[in-house]
């Protein structure tokens, strides 16, 4: 399987550090998520259903006009593939490399394309896989961009995936109120904004036809009945939705700030996240690594991207982390 982050198991064991002493910045996961309520009994006991006020929850929140609930994004990225014929799909890079890699499984013809090579991608390619905002580099796509591209596609049958994992605290860049058109294709995630991931709830935003073949493809049951409690709920609270974007906007700026105090340029980012492109990024991460601190290093290009600390004592512990590799390997 491809290398994600968070895999803190992995790393205490390799530095010997005992997992419950690191600091995970590797994910890009709101470190402060919505807090879940007691779970009534009776939803453990009961095979899961989704109804109808579930359904018309989600698509308020996302205004969306169809939309189908999976066991968090990476399902659907894993079932799409085999809904279609053998083709040319052409996937943005760098960028979540899952995407590629279930392309490939299902032996499409896959081509790595980077962000000034899309248009020119688009005449040869059946579809077209993006991130937006893009992991890890940030690069958010504006509307009428992507709806051009669409439409190239959807013209010969083809698709424009979007997946939107990253996007709650950008919503007016997101395509979620177009999904009633012919082959577009969003992904949305519980986990980033919300800090829920491992509740592995996520939803398709496309049209409804798409979205019964996915449902048959991916069978019943397909997300269990705690996770549907808890995710209903979490797209209700708008107070914290709201609180927790400005938060998170000022708690990017200061990593940004913190980064750079430190000599590390950062390259681009997220709300949720800041990604640094240098040639010393395996050292980086080596060395905060020996240090209790994990941040999701990048082979290509050779770089890092780290989440945000999610209180004071995490706040400074990076601050002394990075002064000394100021001192130590920047210097």
């Amino acid at each position: 399987m491809l290398e994600h982050g968070g895999k803190l198991k992995q790393a205490a064991k390799k530095y010997n550090i005992p997992e419950s002493e690191w600091l995970d910045l590797s994910t890009g996961i709101n470190p402060n998520g919505w807090t879940v309520p007691t779970i009534p009994e009776n939803i453990w006991q009961r095979l899961p259903e989704q109804d109808e006020h579930f359904i018309n929850t989600a698509k308020n929140y996302y205004a969306a006009q169809s939309l189908l609930p999976v066991a968090g994004s990476q399902a659907a990225i894993q079932a799409l593939p085999k809904l279609r014929p053998h083709c040319r799909v052409s996937v943005l890079t760098p960028c979540y490399a899952e995407h590629a890699h279930a392309w490939k499984q299902a032996s499409h013809h896959v081509t790595a394309v980077n962000e000034k090579e899309i248009d020119k991608a688009i005449s040869t390619s059946n579809v077209l896989v993006l991130a937006n905002p893009n992991n890890p580099t940030g690069k958010l796509f504006h509307k009428e961009t992507l709806l051009s591209w669409h439409q190239q596609l959807a013209m010969k049958g083809g698709w424009l995936i979007v997946d939107e994992a990253f996007m709650d605290t950008t919503p007016e860049y997101s395509l979620a109120n177009k999904t009633g058109l012919p082959g577009l294709i969003i992904l949305r995630s519980i986990g980033k904004f919300f800090g829920l991931a491992g509740i592995r709830t996520g939803f398709v935003l496309a049209e409804q036809e798409l979205l019964n073949l996915l449902a048959e493809q991916l069978g019943p049951w397909a997300v269990n009945g705690p996770a549907l409690y808890a995710t209903q709920r979490a797209l209700q609270d708008i107070n914290w939705q709201q609180e927790t974007r400005h938060r998170l906007e000022n708690d990017s700026q200061r990593l940004l700030l913190l980064l750079e105090k430190n000599n590390l340029v950062v390259t681009a980012g997220t709300s949720l996240f800041q990604w640094i492109v240098t040639e010393q990024a395996r050292e980086i991460h080596e060395s905060l690594a020996q240090q209790g601190i994990l941040t999701r290093l990048f082979e290509e290009p050779a770089s890092l991207r780290f989440g945000l600390p999610g209180n004071s004592s995490e706040w400074k512990r990076l601050e002394i982390a990075l002064l000394k590799i100021k001192d130590q390997v920047l210097a």
